[in-house]
């Protein structure tokens, strides 16, 4: 599954390259994710859960993490297993940092790749709504970290774990609006 994303936030360009440097903390704004080793080189061991519908998976793996300071781009490369499920996960991503005149925009660029009982959820379009869900989360933390007037009081600042079962029931209604909205518009090609 391809995700592609525009996100805004209204700080300094300099200012959010920065956060994105220290991955722990940028770690902390992911729901669900926990980092659990740094392994030196860009490499990070951790874990990742996601409430899917009536499904909780648990990705445990490892993540590859680099960046160009220059051109302020970066990308992770990442894959997991759920030992519960047996599904496995994996993902490619690009990002990259530009200056606005009113603070940053930061393009999001990732393939997700699923298999196993996780992979039933992404024809749903269930993990596109939990994306747009986990992305809105990370902005809101992003926001918080940076605003923060102190690394102590940033250090505090995490993103909220997102709730299945609203999910799941969200990513229905939108699945059901596309349907009538489809269903309306074919009637009235007619």
């Amino acid at each position: 599954m391809k995700i592609s994303e525009v996100i805004e936030v209204a700080r300094p360009v300099d200012q959010v390259w920065e956060l994105f440097q220290d991955v722990p903390q940028l770690a902390r704004c992911l729901p669900g994710a926990d980092l659990t080793e740094d392994k030196g080189d860009g490499k990070y061991a951790g874990k990742v859960s996601a409430k899917l519908g009536p499904m909780t998976a648990t990705f445990e793996g490892e993540a590859t993490i680099t960046s160009d300071a220059e051109a302020r781009t970066g990308s992770v490369t990442g894959r997991g297993a759920d030992r519960q499920s047996g599904s496995m996960g994996q993902v490619k991503m690009q990002y990259g940092l530009e200056s606005t005149g009113s603070g940053t925009k930061i393009n999001v660029d990732a393939d997700v790749i699923l298999s196993g009982a996780a992979a039933q959820f992404g024809r749903t379009g269930l993990i596109k709504e939990m994306s747009n869900r986990l992305i809105s989360e990370f902005v809101k933390c992003l926001d918080a970290k940076l605003a923060a007037k102190s690394p102590q009081e940033a250090a505090v600042v995490e993103a909220p774990d997102v709730k299945g079962i609203s999910l799941f029931f969200s990513a229905l209604a939108t699945t059901i609006a596309g349907f009538f909205k489809r269903l309306v518009g074919r009637r009235q090609a007619s």
